[in-house]
């Protein structure tokens, strides 16, 4: 199993890669079309709202009394790291939006890359009869995952409330819990595929940490980037799809 932060990394690039590979490509459409509309609205928001949110934090800062002149110091750093913790947070909120609402055509994709990498006959098309019939349950898994995000998302934010070193240390938690919960969104479509239950799928990912991470925090970093964002969620389920065969399949 993958132990350290590279190994997981790098499936990240392969999931890309097999985006247009026979076979997978005309499974990517519809999550790149959820994707793409999502993310650009997350965009368009970002970029109306950090004046204000500059403002906001500002005067936040003028507003420590004593701390006053110890945050003036350091506001240099404070500023920038609760701007990108709030960029992160924005980005995580609409692509977890995303997968929810790409979830059945998700684990669609993640079928026809897991037969692709077994060599075996592509995905015949499907009904939206029975792309439906399977929606509730994958709803149900969707809904399991947000249970388990929402108590330590919040126990995350109760950081920024720790005077001075909250600011600085928000956007570095933020960022790695993020990014396990972006391996644990992705690898578990193709487990969800075997019926795998959530917590033996949290176990297996616990068994691998420092790949779980690694590939994780690099799905994180490709979603705030302009344009490759709009790929990360089919390159992601891809990705997570032949990790999840090489090395937790069994």
């Amino acid at each position: 199993m993958p132990q350290n932060s590279f190994h997981g990394a790098h499936y990240l690039g392969q999931g890309f890669r097999m985006l247009t590979q026979k076979g997978i490509k005309r499974f990517v459409f519809i999550p790149l079309a959820i994707n793409l509309t999502l993310l650009s609205i997350a965009l368009i928001y970002v970029i109306s709202q950090v004046g204000e949110w500059t403002d906001t934090i500002n005067n936040w800062l003028n507003g420590l009394g004593a701390f006053e002149w110890i945050m003036t110091l350091v506001s240099w750093l404070i500023w920038p790291l609760v701007i990108v913790g709030v960029i992160l947070f924005v980005f995580f909120f609409f692509s977890m939006l995303a997968n929810w609402i790409a979830a059945p055509f998700n684990g669609l994709l993640a079928e026809a890359v897991e037969n692709k990498l077994r060599g075996e006959k592509a995905l015949a098309d499907q009904s939206l009869k029975e792309i439906l019939k399977d929606v509730p349950r994958l709803f149900g898994r969707e809904w399991t995952k947000l249970k388990y995000y929402i108590p330590r998302a919040l126990a995350c934010l109760l950081v920024l409330f720790v005077p001075l070193l909250g600011a600085l240390l928000f956007p570095i938690i933020w960022f790695i819990f993020n990014s396990w919960m972006m391996s644990v969104q992705y690898i578990d479509y193709p487990m969800d595929n075997h019926k795998t239950p959530f917590d033996k799928m949290l176990a297996d990912l616990r068994n691998s940490r420092g790949g779980t991470l690694g590939f994780g925090a690099m799905v994180m970093l490709a979603t705030m980037i302009p344009l490759l964002n709009l790929l990360v969620m089919p390159a992601a389920v891809c990705g997570a799809t032949k990790l999840w065969y090489e090395h937790h399949q069994n």
